[in-house]
């Protein structure tokens, strides 16, 4: 049966090139659909800032008409300015067991990098790094989060069969939530508190909260990931772009705001609860009552997903990032949560690992991000 490579270029098109993976895993109990309409925006060069600075082409695989595999092939120009390398990136990769089926979609994405003179090809990698990033490679029998890629074992043996080997890793660790506090930190953070002059914001309206510290926060990301693997500068375009999109979903009780004395920005924490097992419900739609299990799951959550945290660089020696995790425990615990998840942590982020010290976690996944010189 031939294969046949076929490059997206309609809506139909691209509908088909969002929904395919949620096919192949749809009897998979660890596989985490995306939602379809964030996918979308994402991919759409009308919707998606980034294309301010990327280009992007998409293709799907397919035998007999059916679909059996898709890839996407980008170039950030703004990572290139900033890191010097002349590398493509890979994303949205999924195909069927069947290495051709894997060699053609690779094959077809490493020629349209070529064409454009790049030197290399690295991924799973998005448009940016707050895009789905990073090959699993262990922990296939542990469900996904909404912010991370699910795949099966066979996606690594085909790519390093292809030529590609490991450029950087991420680990992921599973994290008890304690039955209470201790008193001897509460006295910590107390002295912390009083010491430094900071404190936690309190808000309860998102659109306030947007308006007040938005930018500010997103120019804190910029600064406290700016030397983390493949980062690049966000454009004000992005910023309002990810104000719109994501913090309607931000929640009171687990995104924490740290301020001075003068109420200025000087770190934040976001997590969520884990909307996995909504998503696998919905399938990674709101309609019909997709919206329904999402509801529920942020009503009573399970699990915490622990997304982001960061600290202007001239507070990180003075120990607040406790605050921040404190009062996300704190709230955490009142709502019955008995698990967080970290979320990828650079393997050699040894500061970042060091905030689960005191915990008794478990890694339980690790993520790669694969290169290959062209």
């Amino acid at each position: 049966m031939p294969l046949v490579l076929r490059h997206v270029e309609s809506r139909r098109d691209l509908s088909a090139f969002i929904a395919f993976p949620s096919e192949l895993f749809r009897r998979n109990p660890y596989y985490v659909p995306v939602l379809r309409f964030d996918d979308r925006n994402t991919l759409d060069p009308r919707r998606n800032a980034a294309f301010e600075f990327c280009e992007a082409s998409y293709w799907l695989a397919e035998i007999e008409g059916r679909v059996v595999g898709r890839v996407a092939a980008i170039i950030n120009r703004r990572y290139i300015e900033k890191w010097g390398n002349k590398y493509a990136r890979f994303g949205w990769m999924d195909f069927i067991e069947d290495f051709e089926v894997a060699k053609a979609l690779l094959g077809v994405a490493e020629g349209w990098a070529r064409e454009r003179g790049m030197e290399g090809m690295h991924g799973p990698l998005g448009f940016t790094d707050l895009d789905r990033e990073g090959l699993l490679v262990e922990g296939y029998d542990r469900v996904a989060t909404l912010a991370t890629i699910w795949n099966p074992p066979y996606y690594v043996k085909y790519l390093e069969r292809l030529g590609y080997s490991k450029d950087c890793d991420w680990v992921e660790f599973l994290i008890p939530v304690p039955d209470e506090v201790p008193e001897k930190v509460r006295r910590v953070n107390a002295i912390l508190a009083k010491r430094t002059g900071v404190r936690i914001f309190e808000w309860k309206s998102k659109k306030a909260l947007a308006a007040r510290y938005a930018k500010d926060l997103f120019a804190l990301i910029d600064e406290a990931y700016a030397g983390l693997y493949g980062t690049t500068p966000l454009s004000p375009r992005q910023v309002e772009a990810y104000t719109a999109q994501y913090f309607g979903f931000v929640d009171p009780r687990f995104t924490k705001v740290l301020v001075d004395e003068e109420d200025r920005l000087v770190g934040f924490g976001i997590a969520m609860p884990s909307l996995s097992r909504a998503l696998q419900r919905s399938r990674g739609r709101l309609l019909p009552l997709g919206w329904l299990h999402l509801l529920l799951a942020l009503r009573k959550p399970e699990i915490l997903d622990l997304y982001l945290v960061g600290v202007k660089k001239e507070w990180q020696s003075r120990g607040i990032v406790a605050l921040l995790l404190s009062s996300i425990n704190e709230s955490a615990r009142e709502a019955g949560i008995k698990f967080a998840e970290s979320n990828p942590e650079l393997e050699d982020n040894i500061a970042v690992q060091g905030l689960w010290n005191a915990h008794e976690r478990t890694r339980h996944k690790r993520r790669r991000v694969y290169l290959k010189r062209l």
